[in-house]
């Protein structure tokens, strides 16, 4: 997870079931990306990276960026990623994580009241993601789909 101010270009790569989380306070043009891997922070784990779940990373970010001056209210958020990687028979929850991932982004969001303006997730490819604080722009590539700008 980073947060800077403009102009910063944030870059993260191959997301697959992971989620990455654009954030961008358009008025102040402070901005930050955030790379999920899991949904929930493992309670019974205490010294793990609070940045790689969902339910801690965002709002590490949101408190980081009001730091740095911003509002919650004008804070919005574009996100990519969680994708379903690999095929399992029963479905079972690591066939989904990346579909948990997305909800538990949107639900954290929701939480925070930061709107989601453009997503790209779910399917079943890579995607790697590009964010402009210049701009607020995301940026997502990838093999299956080509270049897409949000």
């Amino acid at each position: 997870m980073q947060i800077s101010v403009s102009p910063s270009v944030f870059v993260t790569y191959a997301l697959g079931s992971c989620v990455g989380i654009c954030l961008y306070d358009t008025q102040k043009k402070i901005g930050g990306l955030g790379h999920i891997m899991l949904p929930h922070f493992p309670v019974d784990n205490p010294n793990d990276q609070v940045h790689r779940y969902a339910d801690t990373c965002l709002p590490a970010m949101i408190k980081k960026m009001e730091s740095m001056g911003c509002l919650r209210c004008r804070i919005v958020a574009k996100i990519a990623g969680g994708a379903k990687m690999f095929n399992v028979a029963d479905d079972s929850g690591f066939g989904n994580i990346g579909k948990r991932n997305v909800e538990a982004v949107k639900e954290t969001l929701s939480k925070f009241q930061v709107r989601i303006l453009a997503e790209d997730t779910g399917l079943n490819y890579g995607r790697t993601v590009y964010f402009y604080t210049e701009d607020g722009s995301m940026v997502v590539k990838s093999f299956a789909k080509g270049t897409k700008t949000y």
